[in-house]
């Protein structure tokens, strides 16, 4: 029986549906997208943007769903890849938007992992002022993360998600066997923020992660654990987010491990660690300095990083990155407030706090450890 998570919002509120792990033959979540999306009433014209990859994958059976339902669909495709999660990209969107006379009540819809849905996400927000999105995640981490939620945008080259708006999707339709051809790195990289919120929200997540024997890859992973992940994961994102749409305070603590997992990114060109991995890399300093600082205790911080390992994620930084010039990226992290670093920093497993009083000392003892 499928799930169905609200997230409550005092403008628009939304389902993230996720029906159970399928077997072989069972119809498929994909293609009940156009039935979906035709029970809320949008306009006809929708452009579906995607990238090769996952477009050669399942981008017909996507396009059969909707013009079945009577929805009118132009397509897109878009380089895979964060370096190319740019302003160019977008203009790309506005072009094929314009040629195929989008309008207000039209719809984009981001078939593709976070990159995709954080570019479709923006294209919708700021065509015409902003039409309609639904978001069909196809990576673990787009599923149980940047699908949901209304954070959207492209990088600069001096930063990560430095351009972006908030624009909450109608739906988010979540397919979960479209895992199957999910390669094994990409898979490993959404563990991080499954991992994530075990730590910062869910004691009894984290607890069933620990009790499986293997984490690394989807085979070894029983289809009811991952039920639960994608379940789990997804309430703790909707109820977050239904508390602070935008950012103003609990929202933050989603940020675990982002702070200097994406200054990591950055500084290595969005080439040699993929977001999951510069998020692992975060988690690992992130709990390291709350050691350090007397907020957690060595014995979670151990059980933290075997996770990590476990899930086949690094918890060293990447050899040649310069410990200086992570410390001087953290000033443009998004959370920086009143020229202050704000860190999220566990207590205890499901409990986190954000704090601002991290000397730099500190960070960079704990970096030069890694």
């Amino acid at each position: 029986m499928t799930s169905v998570i609200n997230v409550n919002l005092p403008e628009q509120s939304y389902e993230i549906a996720i029906p159970p792990v399928s077997y072989a033959n069972a119809p498929s979540s994909l293609d009940q997208l156009g039935q979906q999306m035709a029970s809320l009433k949008l306009g006809k014209k929708v452009l579906l943007v995607s990238n090769p990859t996952i477009f050669k994958h399942f981008g017909e059976r996507a396009i059969a769903s909707l013009t079945s339902a009577g929805f009118d669909v132009a397509s897109c495709t878009l380089p895979p890849g964060e370096r190319y999660k740019t302003l160019n990209s977008i203009q790309k969107l506005y072009d094929i938007a314009l040629e195929n006379r989008l309008e207000r009540s039209s719809t984009m819809v981001a078939l593709g992992g976070g990159v995709i849905g954080d570019m479709t996400g923006f294209a919708a927000a700021t065509w015409l002022r902003g039409i309609n999105v639904v978001q069909v995640p196809t990576t673990l981490l787009a599923m149980v993360d940047s699908a949901i939620g209304g954070k959207t945008g492209v990088n600069h080259p001096h930063g990560k998600n430095l351009i972006g708006a908030f624009h909450q999707p109608r739906l988010v339709l979540i397919d979960p066997d479209v895992l199957k051809t999910l390669p094994m790195r990409e898979f490993r990289a959404g563990m991080a923020e499954v991992i994530k919120y075990g730590v910062i929200w869910d004691a009894e997540l984290f607890a069933q992660l620990e009790a499986s024997k293997r984490l690394d890859q989807l085979r070894y992973v029983k289809p009811d654990l991952i039920h639960t992940i994608l379940v789990r994961s997804c309430q703790a994102k909707a109820d977050v987010v239904s508390k602070d749409e935008k950012e103003g305070g609990l929202r933050a603590i989603l940020n675990y491990g982002h702070t200097i997992g994406h200054a990591v990114e950055s500084l290595t060109g969005y080439r040699l660690v993929n977001h999951g991995e510069a998020v692992a890399i975060g988690m690992v300093a992130a709990g390291q300095i709350a050691v350090e600082l007397g907020m957690w205790q060595n014995v979670d911080t151990e059980r933290q990083n075997a996770l990590i390992q476990k899930a086949g994620l690094p918890t060293q930084l990447p050899t040649g990155v310069d410990i200086e010039a992570i410390i001087d990226a953290l000033q443009l992290d998004k959370k920086v407030k009143a020229g202050k670093v704000r860190f999220v920093l566990p207590t205890e497993i499901g409990v986190v706090t954000v704090t601002d009083e991290v000397p730099s000392d500190i960070i960079r003892q704990v970096l030069r450890g890694m």
